[in-house]
């Protein structure tokens, strides 16, 4: 299983934390891109407690820059 495997690698090179998924449609048009750790549910749950929390969310930011840079090559707009 592909999903196993990669984070298995993902913690030989660093961190799970730092780690991005992304599926492609066999169109190639539609994708899905996310942070490989899922969410931050729990994260939030201590903050709405009240507690401290600390979230690394350099794999978010990237999964968003896959799904822009995706978005550019469909409409062709390199500005993007």
């Amino acid at each position: 299983d592909g999903d196993v495997q990669s984070d298995f690698l993902a913690q030989g090179f660093g961190s799970l934390g730092l780690m991005t998924s992304v599926l492609v449609c066999p169109d190639g048009k539609t994708i899905e891109a996310g942070a490989a750790h899922g969410t931050v549910t729990r994260h939030y749950r201590v903050h709405q407690e009240g507690g401290e929390t600390s979230t690394n969310s350099i794999a978010s930011i990237f999964a968003w820059s896959r799904g822009l840079a995706h978005r550019a090559k469909l409409d062709n707009d390199a500005r993007l």
